[in-house]
Order: C-alpha cells, then sequence, then structure tokens
C-alpha cells in the first residue's frame, strides 16, 4: 500500500510532512508536498486525513481489496468527506459529520 500526491492539488502547506510517522514526505523546490521513496509508505493514512485539499490519496490495491482505487479526503469544518475513485470511473463519497459522530 502506498499513497499519491496530485500536484495539482497540492498547496505545499506542508501538514502531510509533520503527520507522517516514517518521515518519508517533503517538499519538492516547486513548493509541493511529493513522496521520494513509495515502497518505504506504511500506508498508515495520516497524510491523507490530514490533508484538506484531498491532494493526497491511499492507493487501494487487489491484496486488499481496493482492485487499484484510490481513497482520499476533503475537510471542511466539521464535515468529512471521503472520496473512493475507482479504476472503473465509478466514485464513492461518505460523509461524516464529527459534530453527530461524537453524540454516541
Amino acid at each position: 500500500m502506498s499513497i499519491a500526491i496530485s500536484q495539482s492539488k497540492c498547496t505545499g502547506c506542508k501538514m502531510c510532512t509533520t503527520v507522517c510517522p516514517g518521515s518519508l514526505l517533503s517538499i519538492n523546490e516547486n513548493k509541493k508536498a511529493y513522496i521520494e521513496y513509495p515502497k518505504d509508505c506504511w500506508g498508515c493514512a495520516s497524510c491523507v486525513k490530514e490533508c484538506k485539499f484531498g491532494a493526497i490519496s491511499l492507493y487501494l490495491g487487489a491484496d486488499i481489496g481496493g482492485r487499484g482505487s484510490h481513497l482520499s479526503t476533503m475537510c471542511e469544518e466539521d464535515i468529512v468527506t471521503w472520496l473512493i475513485e475507482n479504476p472503473n470511473g465509478e466514485n464513492q463519497t461518505i460523509v461524516i459529520n464529527r459534530k453527530e459522530s461524537n453524540k454516541y
């Protein structure tokens, strides 16, 4: 499992570099995040969850049932939206309201 970073969506905020437990993410000369050694990624998804711009996605390989899908997240105040992009073009969206989920 590894991540993919969309250079066009990355704002260079550096939040992903601060949460990566393996210190695998860096900022390039264009002020965009990148991972130099994707094979070393643990797949913890810390950077995916931290990226507020949907620039980082977790590759969901066939070995875990993802069949090559990409999972990313978008955050807006108390709303967290998980986006699953399937290789066949079908997309799924899961919306979580943090205030509502904390009631239980």
